[in-house]
């Protein structure tokens, strides 16, 4: 099968120097012998096939095979999963020059990795960037999905509108008030002995517990009327179907699309 590849020669890999081991003194100020990829493949016979056709039937000739032939045989990335190490794929749509290559410059010579104790790209700058639990913030299900805790505050206005003076009132919003029994936490105490680098107690399972739960569900309740992304441009929206007689979707199409820049790492 034709593949849409580039078509490489024999050319064999040029190095600065042969490798070596380097011991344990050395280490700290050895550079590394390379920065990037190299530009030479290291497998040249790869395309055989088609430099073979290319040579024989013509440059003109070859491209009208390939594309009756084979899928999208220009696409960037050859449909391969992973990118070649020479190949530079171009991440912006108006600036051509920006591009980024796979593995350059090496993690070998970039600085050292920043391991940050807060990060403000997370939200909020004071928490915690590896502290990823989201039961804790999880106010859309609070109501509904644990039997324990489901329709608390129906119950809660029920037992409101009945005569608190009543014994039987007074002992059932007693109980309410208590909460579910289950999950009371190990208040800290693991197998290893006492433990507070986690004084909320929902950083691990033995420790999590309702109390704790309840309040970090509390502190991030909603306390604004979201608004959605299209609102802001309805009026364009409805004039884009207005002016192809379609019938007026509901909502605005194009939620969550990232931009290309976007989805680059950042080391």
């Amino acid at each position: 099968m034709l593949r849409a590849t580039a078509l490489l020669r024999s050319n064999p890999i040029k190095t600065a120097t042969a490798a070596r081991a380097v011991s344990r003194a050395e280490a700290p100020t050895t550079q590394p012998t390379a920065t990037s990829a190299p530009e030479e493949t290291m497998m040249p016979w790869n395309g055989w096939f088609s430099s073979f056709l290319k040579d024989k039937m013509g440059s003109e000739n070859y491209d009208k095979l390939r594309k009756l032939v084979l899928y999208r045989p220009d696409h960037y990335s050859g449909f391969e999963q992973m990118p070649r190490p020479y190949m530079k794929l171009h991440i912006s749509e108006k600036d051509p020059s920006l591009t980024h290559q796979f593995r350059h410059p090496s993690p070998g010579s970039q600085p050292p990795v920043e391991l940050r104790a807060t990060d403000p790209l997370f939200g909020n700058s004071a928490d915690d960037p590896y502290n990823v639990a989201y039961y804790k913030r999880d106010t859309g299900r609070r109501l509904t999905s644990d039997p324990a805790a489901m329709h608390r505050d129906i119950e809660q206005i029920k037992l409101e509108l009945l005569p608190q003076d009543d014994p039987r009132v007074k002992e059932a919003m007693e109980e309410f008030e208590k909460g579910p029994g289950s999950s009371p936490g190990n208040k800290g105490v693991f197998a290893t002995g006492k433990s507070d680098y986690d004084p909320s107690g929902l950083r691990a399972t033995m420790s999590t517990n309702w109390e704790a739960t309840e309040k970090s569900l509390d502190e991030n309740m909603p306390d604004h009327l979201p608004t959605p992304t299209w609102m802001s441009k309805q009026d364009e929206i409805v004039a884009w179907y207005e002016e192809r007689d379609l019938p007026v979707a509901i909502g605005g199409t194009g939620f969550g699309t990232v931009p290309t820049h976007a989805r680059i790492a950042r080391w």
